[in-house]
């Protein structure tokens, strides 16, 4: 089977309220993630190492794009995953007024989900699962029913497991108004019935003692449980919060802490929305494992603690490393989201997309081009918007490609390069500096001014820097290095560090790695990095051994060119692409710099110009492709 579990039910798009403490009207800004349990438990099962899908319906609009885009990021099949022609992607705003009380509105009238049907369910698509998972929001009306007991049913008949997360909502009951999204108990004998008449159906039944009140018909959670017992022989995890949670095989007995349980994990609660989906993913995961129930409540306690600590569903959701450090290392402070290693790793391990390759057209040059004959502010933007032309000429489509253009000059070649599948690097230094200064246009509040970039933007700052420099020197360009980097991760925005020691003073093959040192002493973990050209083999060598020794899942190392000639940076390639760490290159001046200076001094045409950029372009692609490819088979 070629995956290990499917899940079924909602989908929408969570708006979390950024300010904490306040009511939810009082809220001034919003963060976007994907959201609805079942959307939530693919993602974060994913993370840890199944392949996972969802089925849902989602609409034909820039929201349900951004389901399927974020789906596919966090490595979720998508085949299941429905465009409604006519409906909305479901919405839920969602605020955190303090540890009790996280107020939230379900936008989901009509929504698309909720239009699930029989349609949808591929007998195919299900026989390739070990396991379908279903939630009680999608029992609650007869079409999207329908459509979870045919799921079912397809599994059981392929020898599929199967599992239900009651996930009670009595606002998607119609049992509450819209203003008590929150309300997790209300009882209703027609819920109690519609759920019993299905428990039967499933291995495996996950519920808060209040869900499984409104399971079993009693507000008593051991004679609810045993009323649960009497109509299904499934495994019942009873969730019981800070107390971790229980499983019950058999009969059940006179308490809970009878029942086979893992360690709780006592840490400070921040938000609870979204936990129980975390939850359920560490349970999924030691269950298909076929690992014993301490053990899986393990994996799932573990996960509910990391959830409840950080802000945003999903998005909280530990990765598979992060998860094995957590229960190896254990508890620092109780704060996790302030345990910094811990938050590196979470950070490192669930970043967007992979990019083992990487060939960039770096066009981001101001003062190169203001100097040059002819240019101005206008032209130079006129200019930028040719080189993306040939960025993406070159690219055709392919992924591995990217450009590091500036907003400063090139602002309309940096939003016509949205979309397009290029990887995309901004700088912000000012050009030149020394020590380390930013552009004027970030303005002092650099976070509030990064708050404003796209998400798929990297934040790249060069600083020339030397490992001799003196100590003033040093605390200030790491205090405006560490601030970038903070700013830039507050934002969920990649930072690249370029550092150009050769302009400031002697090198050898110690002297980047030393860099390098400072840079992570200082605990500063930038994402990527932008070397020169190393001289030796042992240098590349020392470089990948200094930072690997601090950061094992940085991104990696792109070549920069110094306005060096092509054959040069085909042998500097060669050497470079013996090393896995180093990605490609990040070149700029070899590409652009004949053509920039016949075209503003107007003996080259637009066309011309891109034609010539590309070629170079290409070129530089395929000298480092045969590079990397020498270096494979010679291995």
């Amino acid at each position: 089977m070629s995956l290990d579990v499917i899940t079924i039910g909602r989908s929408s798009v969570d708006l979390y309220g950024v300010q904490v403490g306040g009511r939810l009207e009082d809220m001034r800004s919003l963060r976007k993630y994907i959201g609805g349990s079942p959307t939530n438990m693919a993602c974060g099962t994913a993370r840890l190492g199944l392949k996972s899908a969802v089925i849902t319906r989602v609409g034909n609009e820039h929201m349900g794009r951004f389901i399927r885009e974020q789906l596919t990021a966090e490595g979720v099949d998508t085949r299941g995953v429905v465009t409604d022609p006519e409906r909305l992607t479901a919405l839920v705003i969602l605020g955190i007024r303090d540890e009790d009380n996280f107020p939230l509105i379900f936008y989901r009238e009509n929504c698309a989900d909720m239009a699930l049907d029989e349609g949808d369910i591929d007998p195919a698509f299900i026989a390739e699962t070990r396991a379908v998972v279903a939630t009680g929001t999608h029992l609650s009306h007869p079409r999207t029913e329908a459509a979870v007991l045919m799921a079912l049913r397809l599994a059981r008949e392929n020898g599929a497991r199967t599992a239900l997360d009651i996930d009670y909502r009595p606002n998607l009951w119609g049992l509450a108004g819209h203003d008590a999204g929150d309300s997790r108990f209300i009882a209703s004998q027609a819920v109690t019935a519609k759920l019993q008449s299905h428990l039967p159906l499933f291995d495996l039944i996950v519920g808060t003692e209040e869900e499984f009140h409104i399971a079993g018909g009693s507000t008593d959670t051991i004679e609810a449980l045993r009323a649960v017992r009497a109509v299904t022989s499934a495994t019942l995890i009873t969730k019981r919060g800070p107390m971790g949670a229980a499983a019950f095989t058999g009969a059940i007995p006179d308490t809970l802490d009878e029942g086979e349980a893992g360690p709780a994990f006592r840490i400070e609660v921040f938000n609870v929305l979204g936990a129980g989906d975390g939850f359920m993913s560490g349970l999924l995961k030691g269950w298909l494992d076929d690992a014993s129930w301490p053990v899986a409540l393990t994996y799932a306690n573990a996960c509910g603690a990391l959830a409840v600590s950080r802000h945003g569903c999903t998005p909280a959701y530990p990765s598979a490393q992060e998860l094995d450090f957590f229960l190896e290392r254990g508890i620092v402070t109780p704060a996790l989201r302030h345990d910094r290693e811990l938050e590196q790793i979470h950070w490192s391990t669930n970043r967007r997309g992979d990019w083992p390759d990487m060939r960039v057209f770096a066009f981001d040059h101001r003062a190169q081009l203001e100097a040059m004959d002819g240019a101005d502010a206008k032209r130079i933007g006129q200019f930028k918007q040719l080189c993306l032309q040939a960025a993406l000429r070159v690219a055709d489509g392919h992924h591995g490609y990217g450009i590091l253009c500036d907003d400063r000059l090139g602002r309309h070649a940096l939003h016509a390069a949205a979309g397009s599948g290029l990887w995309i690097g901004r700088p912000v230094e000012q050009p030149g500096s020394r020590p380390l200064r930013l552009e004027p246009e970030l303005g002092a509040d650099w976070g509030g001014t990064l708050g404003e970039w796209p998400r798929d933007h990297v934040v790249k700052a060069l600083c020339f820097c030397h490992p001799d420099d003196d100590d003033a020197m040093w605390s200030d360009q790491l205090g405006t290095i560490a601030r970038l980097a903070e700013s830039a991760r507050r934002n969920d925005l990649e930072f690249l560090l370029e550092v150009i020691p050769s302009r400031v003073g002697p090198v050898d093959d110690m002297t980047t790695p030393r860099i390098i040192e400072k840079i992570y002493q200082s605990a500063i973990y930038p994402d990527w990095w932008k070397l020169e050209p190393m001289t030796s083999e042992r240098a590349w060598a020392n470089v990948v051994t200094a930072i690997e020794a601090h950061d094992p899942h940085t991104r990696g190392i792109v070549v920069l060119g110094l306005d060096a000639p092509q054959a040069q940076l085909a042998e500097a390639f060669r050497r470079a692409a013996r090393f896995d760490l180093v990605k490609g290159f990040a070149v700029g001046r070899s590409i652009f710099g004949d053509a920039a200076r016949a075209w503003f001094a107007g003996t080259m045409t637009d066309a011309a110009a891109v034609t010539d950029m590309s070629a170079r372009y290409r070129a530089l692609a395929q000298s480092w492709d045969d590079a990397r490819n020498a270096r494979d088979t010679a291995a």
